[in-house]
């Protein structure tokens, strides 16, 4: 057993056999492909729904680069997560369209019906509630992005019946 498994915490993927099947399985897959850091982040991102501090160094390990490398790359893309996320991802745009639109008060909005703050997820571990810089729709400012679906000129009335879909 490394070093990486026997520090990570008994929650952690790279703890548990089934999920460090599915770690080490990416990686032998991907490991040979150029670009293999990114692929095999994302595909655990895809497969496992986040990359913990214990899978990076796992990860850095077994890839052969440093680990600041992997790092600096879940944490620059902001489709990375460290931590886990609920089943849905309510994402709040706060490009310029939206934020002049009302984005910030949409964000009140969502909290006050999730009952956590932006970053966080709800205790059943179905919605985490997140803001992102721009969804590409700014001509439907202000827009909720809930998993894939784009909800665009959201008012403050119409967001609790859209969040509650989810819930």
């Amino acid at each position: 057993m490394t070093k990486e498994i026997e520090r990570a915490p008994e929650k952690d993927p790279l703890a548990i056999p089934e999920m460090r099947a599915i770690i080490d399985r990416v990686i032998e897959e991907s490991e040979h492909l150029p670009g293999a850091l990114m692929v095999v982040l994302n595909q655990l991102q895809s497969r496992v729904g986040y990359v913990s501090f214990p899978m990076q160094d796992y990860v850095a390990q077994r890839l052969r680069v440093p680990l600041s490398q992997v790092y600096g790359v879940v944490s620059f893309y902001s489709f990375f997560t460290t931590e886990p996320r609920g089943k849905h991802a309510v994402k709040l745009c706060l490009g310029t369209a939206c934020y002049v639109g009302g984005a910030s008060k949409l964000i009140e909005v969502a909290k006050d019906v999730l009952g956590i703050q932006v970053g966080e997820t709800t205790a059943d571990w179905q919605v985490s509630l997140e803001c992102c810089r721009c969804v590409g729709a700014c001509s439907q400012a202000p827009t909720v992005m809930i998993d894939d679906e784009v909800y665009g000129r959201v008012t403050i009335e119409q967001l609790p019946e859209i969040i509650s879909e989810y819930q």
